[in-house]
């Protein structure tokens, strides 16, 4: 699944990181393809041609956007011969009503259409899978809850990304769909 991202609106948003890829996507031509710019933005291209297209500091800056927000907090860590910046989680309520959020619509609100599904909880699911942290989200929901959640989990994200994208028609999920299709390569 190669779609090539296609920019519909250079609006500011307001998000420093956000405008600043706009900003790249505007400036590329011929259209990139969603892979290349999961490469770019998080910076590990080695194309030394696509360089000026890359974010800089991503991680660094997404963490601190997050501790800006009072989601995380910064602590240094010393590990034998090196001290290391970390961020945890300072806003346990803010990781529960995730949680939540995820719990909810694999369980109570399971609609088993990917169509049906909230795009912004359907970008979470993919996020929490591709990072591979989808088995610590069901964790605390019991034998029964955690299979029945993993078994959706597993059937949705086991889609075919091409047909779930075709399928989504203009809905807005076709970009996680191409995502998810990405990080399964």
């Amino acid at each position: 699944l190669s779609f090539q991202v296609l920019l519909t609106s250079d609006a500011p948003t307001g998000d420093v990181l956000l405008d600043e890829t706009l900003r790249h996507i505007k400036a590329t031509e011929p259209p990139e393809t969603v892979p290349t710019w999961i490469e770019l933005l998080t910076g590990e291209t080695w194309n030394p041609f696509k360089l000026q297209f890359q974010l800089r500091n991503v991680r660094e800056r997404l963490a601190k956007a997050l501790v800006e927000k009072g989601i995380l907090s910064t602590e240094k860590q010393n590990f034998l011969l090196f001290d290391m910046t970390t961020h945890p989680v300072s806003n346990g309520a803010e990781k529960q009503r995730l949680l939540r959020r995820l719990h909810e619509s694999l369980l109570q609100r399971w609609a088993s259409d990917p169509r049906r599904m909230e795009r912004r909880t359907l970008a979470l699911l993919v996020l929490a899978h591709s990072s591979d942290v989808l088995e610590n989200v069901f964790g605390g929901l019991g034998d029964d809850g955690y299979e029945l959640a993993a078994s959706r989990a597993r059937d949705l994200l086991d889609a075919d990304p091409e047909l779930a994208a075709a399928r989504a028609g203009g809905s807005g999920s076709e970009m996680i769909w191409a995502v998810l299709a990405a990080f399964n390569k």
